[in-house]
């Protein structure tokens, strides 16, 4: 008996090592964690802020953000899934055509931690190489599911060189809320220089939620503007970061 025990504390001594090197990332999900590694949570130009979308494309999401991003004059970056744009991507391509920039956000929707690092890293080739034969851009930056990266996150990204950003505030407009909640969940949490998180499709979230998103960002504009900050996508905002 003894024996048997000292042999699976011996086997199983490295994979609980293995196990917690592969998940410490992770921890990068809790806010006070990502504060301490402010590039990682996306503080960039301290008069302005970053717009970012994930989930998307998306034939009824997208078109809305879209147009509400050309009225308001403002440029941001679209997390995109490849399995999004294997289905749509005459609108992945449409909101390269307006101008904006696109990142990576995995191939299907599934949380890293509980995939194994080669299903992750083929997840990742497989959405980057859909993204950029679809829009032709490649994509620069990448932000998992549910913002949780595992070491196997992070050794595909640097592999294909997409550069991890997550957030800084979140509008949690997957509610399907109302726009003025939106607009007040992002202002609660918000400072000169955050990236801002929202969703342009409901494919994980509640049906029309992205109505309610698409409402709140005239909202948002007129709240930015009386604080002076201006919006921009993600490579200009971290590019003049002090």
């Amino acid at each position: 008996m003894r024996r048997r025990t000292v042999t699976a504390l011996t086997v199983g001594a490295p994979l609980l090592g293995l196990g917690a090197a592969h998940a410490a990332p992770a921890l990068t999900a809790r806010r006070p964690v990502r504060r301490l590694l402010p590039r990682l949570e996306g503080w960039g130009a301290p008069d302005g802020v970053a717009l970012t979308f994930d989930d998307g494309p998306d034939p009824s999401g997208t078109p809305a953000v879209l147009a509400a991003l050309a009225d308001l004059g403002w440029t941001a970056t679209f997390f995109l899934l490849g399995s999004q744009v294997h289905r749509y991507p005459g609108v992945a391509r449409d909101v390269v055509a307006a101008g904006h920039e696109i990142g990576v956000h995995g191939y299907l929707h599934r949380n890293h931690l509980v995939r194994r690092p080669g299903s992750v890293r083929r997840d990742l080739e497989r959405a980057t190489a859909t993204i950029s034969s679809a829009t032709g851009v490649r994509p620069r930056w990448f932000r998992p599911p549910y913002g949780v990266l595992s070491a196997g996150s992070l050794r595909a990204a640097a592999a294909l060189e997409l550069t991890p950003v997550l957030w800084s505030v979140w509008g949690r407009d997957w509610e399907r809320t109302s726009p003025e909640r939106i607009r007040d969940t992002l202002l609660a949490g918000l400072r000169p220089g955050a990236t801002l998180l929202l969703h342009d499709s409901d494919c994980t979230a509640r049906p029309g939620s992205w109505e309610a998103t698409a409402a709140a960002l005239p909202l948002l504009a007129r709240a930015l503007d009386r604080r002076g900050l201006v919006v921009r996508p993600l490579g200009v905002h971290l590019s003049l970061r002090p």
